[in-house]
């Protein structure tokens, strides 16, 4: 976008100063970003993220703002009384100059402006075993935060999407219909899903038997979605709210573990290189349970090690999924691509399950449990 059409835009909201320039960032997958530099008077000037709301991937934007604005202003008014730094240890929404919390404009499109975070940092990929500790921490510390919020009156922004019975129906479906007629290729790794049908269903079973809360959850809770402070390192805030949900707390720590607590990338195709770390694992194990400051259950702690294995297997059924459909959601970049990333998180799950009850144990040790 030029400078002209991000200028005319931001006009509409409540932003401080005259406009200056503009970058875009392109580090996000969904939403358009862009860096906005403002001059308030006097010579001083403030920094904002423009960003335009996918509504192909989000259908109802107003929906998305409701839950932001609710949950972003629960945890500023917490910081607040603790005495915190409400600018700089949450995201703060900027409404339009009518009080909204988006903008549409002439074509349909949905804006939001938020207060970029001053000397911070965000990385996308962990280079130092500390940073995966850290993220533990602030991941923790944001399900301590909203530990009392409603979570059953937020809107669900994707519909069922980290309920595995239901992205089990999916696979199964798939199966059936066998777009891509891919069938025949990949029967060892639908094998492997049905095997493990009832354990599809062990926290939605352990929810409904009072066991496991529902909680507000972030629900894409890697380390490219928390803001570090530049000079000292601490974490600062999570950000990247567009799919907080009513969902479980076990979820959120097993799509950490699922991607985080691996020695190869998603999708390297020799298995030989793809191996859980305990070690890894348990670093994050202590983070989580410290940030989260005793705010989760007994029922909570005893599953993070299902979450694990659930996100995981979750994971792996959505690649496999998508390659029987004919590679339709997830972007692909050569052939088979979806199977590589399905058998990588497959052979997560193998290697989880053999140590399952080290993973337990681990959880002891940093819980009361």
């Amino acid at each position: 976008m030029s400078d002209i059409e991000i200028k005319e835009i931001i006009s509409n909201f409540r932003a401080e100063g005259e406009f200056v320039c503009a970058v875009s960032l392109s580090s996000g997958h969904i939403n358009d970003t862009s860096l906005v530099t403002m001059r308030r008077e006097g010579g001083s000037e403030v920094k904002y993220i423009l960003q335009r709301i996918n509504d192909n991937v989000f259908k109802r934007p107003d929906q998305l703002m409701e839950n932001y604005v609710a949950v972003t202003g629960f945890i500023r008014a917490k910081i607040e009384r603790e005495g915190g730094d409400p600018e700089r240890e949450v995201i703060n929404v900027i409404p339009t100059v009518d009080g909204a919390a988006y903008y549409r404009d002439s074509e349909g499109r949905y804006w939001r402006v938020l207060v970029h975070v001053t000397d911070s940092v965000s990385y996308d990929k962990v280079e130092r075993p500390e940073q995966f500790y850290d993220s533990a921490v602030a991941f923790g510390n944001f399900q301590y935060m909203l530990r009392d919020y409603p979570a059953d009156t937020l809107h669900e922004t994707i519909v069922n999407f980290h309920n595995t019975p239901d992205r089990y129906r999916q696979l199964m479906e798939a199966v059936e219909g066998n777009a891509a007629g891919r069938l025949d290729s990949v029967k060892a790794e639908v094998d492997f899903a049905m095997a493990r049908f009832d354990f599809c269903h062990t926290l939605e079973r352990a929810h409904r038997e009072g066991r496991l809360p529902l909680r507000v959850t972030h629900n894409d809770t890697k380390l490219n979605n928390i803001l570090f402070d530049a000079k000292t390192g601490a974490s600062l805030c999570v950000v990247d709210l567009d799919t907080i949900m009513p969902g479980y707390s076990v979820n959120d720590f097993g799509d950490s573990i699922r991607f985080g607590a691996t020695t190869a990338k998603e999708d390297e195709r020799d298995l030989s290189l793809v191996k859980f770390d305990i070690d890894l694992y348990e670093l994050y194990v202590k983070g989580f349970i410290e940030g989260a400051k005793g705010g989760l259950t007994e029922g909570e702690l005893e599953m993070l090690p299902i979450g694990a294995i659930m996100m995981t297997l979750e994971c792996g059924m959505r690649f496999l999924t998508d390659y029987l459909n004919g590679d339709t959601y997830f972007k692909v970049h050569r052939e088979g691509h979806n199977l590589d990333r399905c058998r990588n998180q497959f052979k997560l799950v193998s290697d989880m399950e053999s140590q399952l009850d080290q993973m337990r144990e681990i959880v002891k040790k940093y819980s009361n449990i």
